[in-house]
């Protein structure tokens, strides 16, 4: 819908969310705690695509900031094209121009924060060639589900400095295994330092999305990830709403909790239909994910949250046979109570895409093609910003911001 005199809804949110990247010096007015404005920017210019706000200055030291496109959020750094979490995956994504980076933060036995995607480690170290820690191998429940590996909770820090990351998905990014054995586990701590390092160089600012995983079942370990991170984040001076963070689980009591807590916002993540939240699960409230994207459920989730982060299937549907249906209305409801809506996860290979999506095989339409070939992943980001979306997460941030960034 357009108002009059002003720009399409969608536009100008995103103009508003980049005009907060010049006056705070954060990487998005999306860390503002604040109802996205609706109205147009003044001075808007003329480009054969309509309407489009002026570029704001940046801060001192940096390029105007380009406020028509939607932000870019490298999910566990450029993990298209490095092993997730590594040094190497969080640089490459920035220096892609990625607006910030997604952080995974589990615990150690001994209570530090690294980055990792899950607490079972066998799938992303190369812990399994270590025949010191062959006898750690053990099966956890975790949120209901069993898992068999090996566990950050058990190990210490200094015990994991010795490992090194590996691919997740061997199968389908190969060519990511040549980069096997090269990085260490990182602290939340040395992902900041890698981040500043970054902005510093680069003269622009550098966000951060650090995700509280599995909150409920590592305070019942005594191992609770809030509390080291909101350390972190006040001894650097990160806690605040201007500081280009933003705060994600998939948990909701934590979030709340958290509200009183932080200043930066927070981004309440939503898993695929049916899936139930662990503190709910735990506190045996029976309502699934569902329950949180009815008209209801949103309104309760904008009174701690800023940002709604859900699968991309709740905003375009995928059926039994992958292919896309048609648009919900989740989009709509969720600026209806000022959520900001960034989606997970975008990715260029054809089994993370709708099945009219996918390219290459005999037949042109992926069948039998290579596990790492890549599909029409421009044709989804187009859908998605067409739609409205205010953010993405994406592993391949040089693919999104081709796709989101309007041409000059």
């Amino acid at each position: 819908m357009t108002m009059p005199g002003s720009v399409p809804f969608a536009l100008s949110r995103r103009s508003a969310l980049w005009g907060g990247l010049a006056a705070a010096g954060a990487f998005a007015a999306g860390c503002a705690d604040t109802p996205p404005p609706t109205a147009a920017p003044a001075g808007p210019t003329t480009t054969p695509g309509g309407p489009q706000p002026t570029p704001s200055p940046g801060p001192a030291g940096t390029a105007p900031t380009e406020p028509s496109r939607i932000l870019v959020v490298g999910h566990r750094g450029a993990s298209g094209y490095r092993p997730e979490h590594t040094a190497a995956s969080y640089e490459l994504a920035i220096r892609m121009g990625a607006d910030a980076v997604d952080v995974d933060l589990v615990p150690t036995r001994d209570g530090a924060l690294v980055a990792r995607h899950e607490p079972e480690i066998g799938g992303t170290t190369d812990v399994a060639r270590h025949p010191e820690f062959a006898s750690r191998r053990t099966t956890k429940v975790i949120d209901g589900t069993p898992a068999t590996g090996w566990f950050t909770t058990d190990f210490t820090l200094a015990e994991l400095r010795t490992l090194r990351a590996v691919e997740r998905i061997p199968q389908t990014r190969p060519h990511n295994t040549l980069y096997d054995g090269r990085y260490e586990i990182l602290t939340f701590d040395e992902v900041l330092d890698v981040l500043d390092r970054l902005a510093a160089e680069l003269h622009r600012p550098v966000g951060v999305l650090p995700e509280v995983k599995h909150s409920t079942y590592f305070a019942s370990l005594g191992l609770p990830v809030e509390p080291p991170m909101v350390e972190t984040l006040r001894r650097r001076g990160r806690d605040r709403v201007d500081s280009g963070v933003i705060i994600q689980s998939f948990e909701t009591a934590n979030l709340r909790a958290l509200k009183a807590q932080v200043g930066c916002p927070l981004l309440q993540l939503v898993d695929a239909a049916g899936t139930r939240p662990a503190d709910l699960a735990a506190a045996g409230d029976p309502r699934t994910s569902d329950a949180l994207l009815t008209p209801a459920g949103l309104r309760d989730v904008a009174g701690y949250a800023t940002w709604l982060g859900p699968s991309k299937e709740w905003i375009v549907p995928l059926g039994p046979d992958d292919a896309a249906g048609p648009p919900t209305a989740l989009l709509r409801d969720a600026h209806a109570v000022n959520l900001r809506v960034m989606p997970f996860t975008f990715r260029n290979e054809n089994e993370f895409l709708p099945a009219g999506l996918r390219r290459g095989g005999a037949g042109g339409n992926g069948a039998g093609a290579p596990a790492d070939t890549y599909g029409d992943a421009f044709a989804e980001y187009r859908q998605y910003v067409g739609l409205g979306v205010d953010a993405v997460f994406s592993d391949d941030p040089d693919t999104a911001l081709a796709a989101v960034t309007p041409p000059p």
